[in-house]
């Protein structure tokens, strides 16, 4: 994996056409906040669609940083959209989708949102770190879930790659001007936390599902 002209010293700079007339990030994408969770299950589309708007939230990290797990992430979006659509009756929740596909001995869907969580709970721990340590660099908020959540399921070429990944990370002020483009300091702290407690909470909710159901190891 190429560093995008990165040196492991130097934190990437943004691509020229990012600017600062730009909408704060948070203010352009569904939240998972305001994704529907009923005992049924979490809501398919809309979870797509928070899915689909946190994918965004890697090419802020700057060209080409951790663009594999963004890859692996839209593959597996995309793998359980074709499941819903392929069976949009039987799969108005994620749960639902499980368990209509599993029933008919189908795999695909559910693997891909087995790793589709995965991927979530990764981006979704590094920026808890993030916040919960306001002194800590992002390359290390970023390392720190990487060993938590994808290390063990990697192999060693991987984790090379990872390692690089972790390197060109830029700068948390960066980042952070990056997502708020020059928004309300404390506007951008309470929609972040709202932000991440609604991705904690449904990560989390099909972690256990698929975990205790014996669909797989998220």
């Amino acid at each position: 994996m190429e560093e995008a002209g990165f040196t492991a010293n130097t934190a990437p700079t943004f691509l020229s056409h990012h600017n600062m007339s730009e909408r704060p990030y948070f203010e352009t994408v569904r939240s998972f906040s305001n994704v529907p969770t009923t005992e049924d299950g979490v809501e398919t589309v809309s979870f797509l669609e928070a899915s689909d708007g946190l994918v965004k939230l890697f090419d802020l990290l700057g060209s080409g940083v951790f663009g594999f797990v963004q890859a692996d992430i839209k593959g597996n979006i995309e793998g359980v959209r074709s499941r819903y659509r392929d069976a949009s009756q039987s799969s108005s929740t994620l749960e639902n989708l499980v368990r209509s596909e599993t029933s008919k001995g189908l795999r695909n869907g559910t693997a891909c949102l087995i790793r589709l969580t995965r991927g979530l709970m990764f981006l979704c721990k590094a920026l808890q770190h993030m916040q919960n340590d306001p002194c800590t660099e992002l390359h290390v908020c970023f390392k720190r879930s990487y060993d938590e959540v994808l290390r063990h399921h990697h192999t060693f070429v991987v984790r090379s790659l990872a390692t690089i990944a972790v390197r060109a990370v830029p700068y948390r002020r960066d980042f952070i001007a990056r997502i708020s483009q020059g928004g309300d300091k404390e506007k951008f702290g309470i929609e972040l936390a709202k932000w991440l407690s609604g991705l904690d909470t449904v990560v989390n909710r099909l972690k256990a599902f698929l975990e205790e159901g014996g669909y797989g190891r998220v």
